[in-house]
């Protein structure tokens, strides 16, 4: 047998940088789950409703029956039962979907970031620094994908905007959320209870914008990943 015969048998070493991207499975997961995340917040937006519709009165004067408010924290009480494994659940899908991404991402531009793979899941960890090191990385794998697809250096022609909106309104319903149970734990009559709640719900209804928003930007990003990987 020839060498060039064995040659053609060998068997040729793996294309370097390639990282498969998340696949389709995970990515209706996260979707799936940012809409029972959304469809919570409307339940908490119209729990919030009922107990605004339980007080009578203005300011310092207003006043409820004691069984309308029990029946509102009760329905509180019903959406958090559903709200927070759904948070959770959602929550660690999404971050797994995140680093699997980053890699992917990183496999494309391989100096296109500051920060490792393991940033992708440590940087939500991090007390006060999650409020910006995500979006950090998120910036630079939107930035990634058009790289690797040979449309120019990082950022040219590409718009933000789907990560700016995604990220904006989830760090500004979390800040609103703490500052309505801060103030919820302040309150020292109903009027303060009551403007409690509607921050919760102001904070509720900019989280119903930030799950469609991270839906957005979970498929266009890993579409632009698949474009730029073949």
């Amino acid at each position: 047998m020839s060498s060039s015969r064995l040659g053609v048998l060998r068997p040729r070493p793996a294309l370097p940088g390639r990282v498969p991207g998340p696949g389709r499975a995970l990515l209706v997961a996260v979707c799936v789950l940012l809409v029972a995340v959304a469809v919570c917040d409307v339940f908490a937006v119209y729990a919030g409703f009922r107990t605004h519709s339980s007080v009578q009165g203005d300011g310092s004067f207003a006043f409820a029956r004691q069984d309308q408010l029990d029946s509102a924290d009760a329905l509180f009480r019903m959406v958090d039962r559903f709200y927070a494994p759904a948070l959770v659940v959602c929550a660690a899908v999404f971050i797994a979907w995140f680093h699997r991404m980053r890699r992917a991402a990183g496999a494309l531009a391989p100096d296109g970031f500051r920060l490792g793979p393991g940033w992708a899941i440590g940087a939500w960890f991090v007390p006060g620094a999650c409020l910006w090191m995500p979006y950090r990385i998120a910036v630079e794998m939107w930035a990634a994908c058009p790289r690797g697809a040979g449309r120019g250096t990082a950022g040219t022609g590409t718009s933000f905007w789907p990560v700016n909106l995604w990220w904006g309104t989830f760090a500004g319903s979390l800040l609103l959320r703490w500052y309505s149970g801060f103030r919820h734990k302040r309150a020292e009559g109903l009027a303060e209870a009551l403007d409690a709640v509607t921050l919760g719900m102001a904070a509720d209804a900019l989280n119903i914008v930030a799950a469609g928003a991270a839906a957005y930007f979970t498929v266009r990003l890993t579409r632009m990943q698949v474009t730029a990987g073949h």
